[in-house]
């Protein structure tokens, strides 16, 4: 069974260049899917963004090219290469493309 796709593997990849950025969109492409995790890539054309939601899972976003603004329960941080934020599940969140930007998305959920 193959648990990461969408992506090459046994080679050095740059997260970067597996998406890019298409003008007035979020663009995405999801390597891991099950009952348990997922990992997501994304690129967000600045001003784009990922209205308030909550997820069943603890969400890790890595900013891995431009700057984006995270709010978190009301709280707003600005992100920019290299930087990530770990979000507690059940939280509000939502994402924000301060200027264009891509990010690693990987969300943990509790199995049982």
């Amino acid at each position: 069974m193959e648990i990461v796709k969408n992506i090459k593997k046994n080679e050095v990849i740059d997260f970067t260049k597996e998406v890019t950025y298409l003008e007035n969109q979020i663009v995405s492409k999801t390597i891991v899917q099950d009952k348990q995790k997922s990992i997501t890539i994304f690129s967000f054309d600045k001003g784009q963004e990922i209205s308030t939601h909550k997820s069943s899972g603890d969400a890790i976003i890595q900013v891995i090219d431009g700057e984006a603004l995270i709010t978190v329960d009301g709280v707003e941080h600005i992100l920019k290469k290299g930087m990530s934020i770990v979000m507690e599940n059940g939280l509000p969140h939502s994402v924000y493309a301060k200027e264009k930007f891509k990010m690693i998305l990987t969300v943990v959920f509790k199995y049982e």
